[in-house]
């Protein structure tokens, strides 16, 4: 049952190669540039809340074994998503508004947030 917290980070690393390697090329492949941004608009939240919710439940397993580095990268990794869930917002209205640099901006930021996730989930299941 302790690898549990082992399986939960697997799940994060999971969904971010999943989304980044199948999801988005796909939409970007297959629908028009309008369809994609209205699609990724629905997704986004979805996969941000969903990342968030697994690693709050990995903190709350890994404390129940005392496997504390398990559960402070899970706890940091949830509330990184957190904040890239609150990005989502202004990165949308800088779209929409024609600010193409602070698109660009809170976008890094937010593609930056995601791929600290993944490395430090990594980290817990290959360390």
């Amino acid at each position: 049952m302790e690898n549990l917290t082992f399986l939960l980070s697997g799940l994060v690393i999971g969904i971010i190669l999943f989304h980044t390697a199948v999801i988005a090329p796909t939409v970007f492949k297959r629908l028009s540039l309008d369809d994609a941004g209205s699609f990724l608009r629905t997704v986004f939240p979805k996969f941000f809340v969903f990342i968030s919710g697994v690693s709050f439940l990995n903190v709350a397993v890994a404390g129940f074994f005392s496997q504390w580095s398990i559960a402070a990268v899970a706890g940091i990794s949830g509330v990184l998503m957190v904040i890239a869930y609150g990005l989502i917002p202004m990165t949308n209205r800088s779209r929409d508004e024609g600010q193409e640099q602070r698109f660009k901006q809170l976008h890094t930021v937010s593609v930056l947030l995601t791929v600290s996730v993944l490395l430090m989930n990594l980290a817990v299941v290959f360390l």
